[in-house]
């Protein structure tokens, strides 16, 4: 007979099992009892958002606003007002010229053109410019450019703003077919406060807005709900165990269950996009604080904001059903 101590342990039974937690499996934080005042923060977050849009607008990238955008580097180190005095001559409408990398040595210029005008002409014309003013080709490279019509800007920044809005509508209806109407509304509710913090702080950062940003905008609404979806099963779970317990104990007790994989699933993340946004450098910036902002919002309003709105429309006969 084989040893019991050589058991396999694929084999062993539930009890045997110990499974480390995150944090204590009998868990009560009151998340309900303070919602009021985390509904006041949350209001006032987003009316500052509305109104950094009309004091201090998204800096829209070239993909939004048409134009052109070359990424120089250059062997010596130099200043932003240096560059622009030596582009002057040239003559480029709306010229912008940001620090893009470390020690002075990389730049974004960011200009318009005329209609018509090639980018090859562009890209010879600076690079005589750099060539005579720094001493021979050796002394920068141009990484990099990009050039969008103002019409195509246009026309993408309306489509972005649309992609916006019809996932977060569309999203709301999955919850609302899902699960039941309340739930619907509250993820509706977070998606909004979620996207008004996240472009506030585009706004105040003035990083530059681009489709690459959008991008990570559409991947926090994702990841919003997928962490209200989570919050809203586990309610419907257990107002299906005890139909006749309070709905307001119901969701704490939901949230509080949880809590712990939301913390984990929303740490790892988080792991990921301060490495991003500290170590990817200047061009990963906007996408990578998106991000991270984000995340941490679509946390915290699947929450405080999901749940507490959940709780105010509900009607107990669908829930409990």
């Amino acid at each position: 007979m084989a040893d019991s101590k050589n058991k396999n342990p694929a084999q062993a039974s539930p009890a045997q099992l110990h499974f480390r937690t995150l944090l204590p499996r009998d868990l009560e934080i009151d998340f309900v009892g303070k919602r009021r005042f985390f509904l006041i923060l949350s209001t006032v977050l987003n009316l500052a958002a509305i109104l950094l849009f009309f004091v201090r607008p998204l800096n829209y990238g070239v993909d939004f606003t048409g134009g052109t955008a070359i990424r120089v580097r250059f062997s010596q180190p130099t200043t932003a007002a240096s560059l622009r005095s030596e582009l002057g001559t040239l003559e480029l409408r709306d010229l912008t010229v940001q620090d893009f990398g470390e020690q002075g040595r990389e730049f974004l210029l960011r200009f318009e053109i005329s209609e018509g005008e090639e980018m090859s002409s562009i890209s010879e014309t600076l690079g005589t410019l750099f060539a005579e003013s720094r001493g021979g080709e050796q002394s920068f490279e141009i990484l990099s450019i990009d050039s969008v019509g103002p019409k195509v800007g246009a026309n993408l920044r309306r489509q972005g703003f649309l992609a916006v809005l019809f996932a977060t509508v569309f999203m709301g209806f999955y919850i609302t077919v899902r699960f039941e109407p309340s739930f619907g509304l509250g993820a509706v509710v977070a998606l909004v406060h979620d996207v008004f913090i996240t472009v506030g702080a585009l706004m105040l950062t003035q990083l530059s807005f681009d489709l690459t940003t959008l991008a990570a905008l559409l991947t926090v609404i994702g990841f919003s709900v997928h962490d209200t979806i989570i919050v809203s099963d586990r309610v419907r779970e257990n107002l299906r165990r005890n139909p006749k317990a309070e709905l307001a104990a119901v969701i704490n007790r939901s949230i509080n269950e949880t809590l712990s994989r939301t913390l984990l699933t929303t740490g790892t993340a988080l792991f990921v996009l301060f490495a991003l946004y500290f170590l990817g450098g200047k061009g990963l910036e906007p996408f990578a604080l998106t991000l991270l902002v984000g995340f941490i919002t679509g946390t915290y309003s699947s929450i405080y904001i999901a749940a507490p709105v959940v709780l105010f429309w509900s009607r107990r006969s669908r829930l409990a059903s």
